[in-house]
């Protein structure tokens, strides 16, 4: 028992142990440190590559970009800090050798265990390199509706219009509504009077639609009257069609409707509220 003591107190209050340990510490702190400058320096450059791209002829579509980039920060972050955890190991005089080995066994021995994380990374990696969705598009996946947030290799996050984020494993998604790959339809019904006329009718909202393109890029071109689409015993029912950019159909809808009753207003037809549809082209 003494003579454990004795080892004990020799090893504690011996200066090469202090030496030691302090030479140590002072490795992990310069690993962790050297890591986040590696991260850091890697990140300014994926995004300094992208900056470049994106002024070249070759350009890609942003939303693609944008995917791509997250992707590739993410990457190279688990990357650098695996490598990290491994220096830390053999500073500890850890065999990091034996220990892949043995992880590489026991890699083997609960793969059949780990399916889902494997079908989560390779849907993951066909989403990207298929370009079914990308970061900023709305899309619909099962019952979660949104604005894509990030997509990981296992994981894609999407956050609601009221604010809830759904996290979906890759793996599971197997059906996307993606509503910003292509450009969207607003359709406006408007009410006129029987007394009004027709073509008189007509030719002030071609005059009012002309001028949407010019006051509000959102719109493709400039929106156009289809014509009558339904009838009453006193109104006649026009529809207009509008190309707006992809999901802003909502604020086009709003823009025709209130700025075409009072233009019609102003000119002398009185209209109820125009009646708004909504509708977007892609359904992939």
């Amino acid at each position: 028992m003494d003579k454990d003591f004795k080892e004990a107190k020799n090893f504690l209050f011996s200066e090469e142990t202090w030496i030691s340990l302090a030479m140590s510490a002072t490795k992990i702190v310069f690993i962790i440190l050297l890591a986040a400058v590696v991260i850091n320096i890697g990140k300014v450059i994926i995004r300094r590559v992208f900056q470049v791209k994106l002024k070249g002829p070759l350009r890609h579509s942003e939303r693609r970009e944008q995917t791509l980039l997250k992707l590739l920060e993410n990457t190279l972050s688990y990357v650098v800090y695996f490598s990290a955890i491994l220096a830390v190991l053999d500073v500890f005089t850890i065999d990091v050798k034996g220990l892949l080995a043995g992880a590489g066994v026991l890699g083997l021995a609960v793969g059949f265990g780990a399916q889902s994380l494997v079908k989560d990374v390779i849907t993951g990696f066909f989403i990207v390199f298929e370009d079914q969705f990308s970061v900023g598009d709305y899309v619909k996946i099962g019952v979660a509706e949104g604005v894509v947030e990030e997509i990981g290799l296992r994981t894609t996050k999407i956050k609601s219009f009221t604010g809830e984020v759904h996290i979906l494993p890759n793996g599971t998604i197997s059906q996307v509504v993606n509503y910003s790959m292509e450009n969207s339809l607003a359709i406006v019904d408007v009410t006129i009077p029987l007394d009004v006329g027709m073509d008189r009718a007509e030719k002030v909202i071609e005059q009012y639609l002309a001028t949407l393109p010019k006051e509000n890029d959102d719109f493709i071109n400039v929106p156009k009257l289809i014509g009558a689409n339904n009838f009453t015993e006193s109104e006649v029912i026009v529809r207009i069609v509008a190309e707006t950019k992809p999901m802003r159909h909502y604020d086009c809808t709003r823009t025709m409707g209130i700025g075409m009753k009072k233009f019609l207003e102003q000119q002398g037809i009185e209209i109820p509220y125009p009646t708004f549809v909504t509708k977007s082209f892609t359904t992939i």
